[in-house]
C-alpha cells in the first residue's frame, strides 16, 4: 500500500472516530429538553384520580402544576380555583379567574365562579356585578338570578332583589332556594302574608330542608300563630327544641303595660302577667327587626351541609 494511500485510511479513521464521540454539551441539552417535555405532559387519569382524593393542600399544589403546563384550559383553571378554595386561598382564585376572563371573555361559568368567591370575600359590590353579569350573558341560568337576587338582598336592596328572584321563578318556578330566599327578602320588609305564601311553596318540594322549615316557623310565630309554628318545626327539629323556640318568640314580641303603668312604676317586670297581655297582632306594620331575629347568610360549610337543629331563632338565606 503506498503512502498516500495509507495516510487518507488513517484520515478516514480519525474522523469516524470523531464522529461517534459523545458530546457532554449536546447530551445534556437532549437531557432538558425531554424533562421540559415530561414537565408539560399533562398528568394522567390515574394521577389526577389520586390528587383529587389527596388532603386539600396536595390537590392545590397538584392542580397548581397542572394551570401551569395549560393556563389556558378553563376546566383545569376552574378546578384549580376550586382547590385553592378549599384551602381557603380566594385571593389567589379570584387572580385565577381574572385570567381566565382574558382568555374566555364573558364565560358565565368563570362569572358565577368570580361572585361566589367576592361573596365569600364579603366584596358585595364585586359579587353583583359578577352576578348580573352572568344574568346577562347567560339569561336563561336560574342560578345566576337568584344569586344575584340574593346579594342585593344582603346589600338591603330588597325590591331589586325581588325582581331577580322573579326571573329565576319565570325560569324554574319551583326553584326551592329561590323560593325560600324571596321569603326571606319580603319578610325583612315586613309582609309577613306574602314572605309566609313563599316559603309555604318552597317547604313544599321535595329538596326542601331545615332552612325552609325554620323560617317559615319563624313566620308563623311572628304572626302570633304558635300552633301552626310547632307543628312545622317538629318535621325536622326535636319537640324540646320546638318548645324554646316558641317560648322565645312569644317572650321577645309579648306586649307589655301601658306605659302610662310603667312610667308609675318602673319596677315592673319585663314580662307582665297573663291577665295584662294582648294576644299579639296578625302582621307587623313594620320591617323585621334583624338585630332581634338574626339574619345570616350562609358561610362555605352551609352550602352542602344542613344547619343543625338549634334553640334561637334566625332566618337563614338558602344557598342559592
Amino acid at each position: 500500500m503506498s503512502r498516500a494511500k495509507t495516510s487518507l485510511t488513517a484520515l478516514c479513521l480519525a474522523l469516524g472516530a470523531c464522529a461517534t464521540t459523545p458530546d457532554p454539551e449536546a447530551e445534556a441539552q437532549a437531557e432538558l429538553a425531554r424533562a421540559i417535555e415530561d414537565a408539560m405532559t399533562p398528568a394522567t387519569a390515574e394521577e389526577i384520580e389520586a390528587a383529587n382524593n389527596s388532603d386539600p393542600l396536595t390537590k392545590a399544589n397538584f392542580w397548581a402544576n397542572e394551570y401551569t403546563k395549560r393556563p389556558e384550559d378553563l376546566d383545569v383553571a376552574l378546578t384549580f380555583v376550586a382547590a385553592l378554595r378549599g384551602i381557603g386561598s380566594n385571593e389567589r382564585a379570584i387572580e385565577v379567574l381574572s385570567q381566565s376572563l382574558i382568555v374566555h371573555p364573558d364565560n358565565p361559568d368563570v362569572l358565577m365562579t368570580l361572585g361566589r368567591v367576592f361573596s365569600a370575600e364579603n366584596n358585595l359590590m364585586g359579587a353583583a356585578r359578577a352576578f348580573e353579569k352572568t344574568a346577562i350573558v347567560a339569561p336563561d341560568r336560574a342560578e345566576a338570578w337568584s344569586a344575584f337576587g340574593i346579594t342585593l338582598d344582603k346589600m338591603e336592596r330588597h325590591d331589586m332583589a325581588q325582581a331577580a328572584y322573579d326571573k329565576a321563578l319565570a325560569l324554574e318556578p319551583t326553584r326551592t332556594s329561590t323560593l325560600a330566599n324571596y321569603g326571606l327578602s319580603l319578610a325583612l320588609q315586613g309582609d309577613l302574608p306574602a314572605a309566609e305564601a313563599k316559603l309555604r311553596l318552597a317547604a313544599e318540594q321535595p329538596n326542601a330542608d331545615l332552612r325552609v322549615t325554620e323560617n317559615l316557623a319563624l313566620i308563623l310565630g311572628l304572626q302570633g300563630r304558635y300552633d301552626e309554628m310547632a307543628a312545622v318545626s317538629s318535621r325536622f327539629a326535636p319537640e324540646s327544641i320546638v318548645k324554646k323556640n316558641t317560648a322565645l318568640l312569644q317572650q321577645m314580641i309579648q306586649p307589655v303595660r301601658s306605659w302610662e303603668a310603667l312610667e308609675e312604676d318602673s319596677s315592673v317586670p319585663a314580662q307582665p302577667p297573663a291577665e295584662l297581655a294582648e294576644p299579639p297582632k296578625a302582621a307587623p306594620t313594620q320591617p323585621v327587626d334583624q338585630s332581634a331575629v338574626g339574619l345570616a347568610g350562609p358561610s362555605e360549610a352551609e352550602e352542602d351541609t344542613p344547619a343543625p337543629a338549634q334553640a334561637g331563632l334566625r332566618l337563614r338565606r338558602t344557598p342559592g
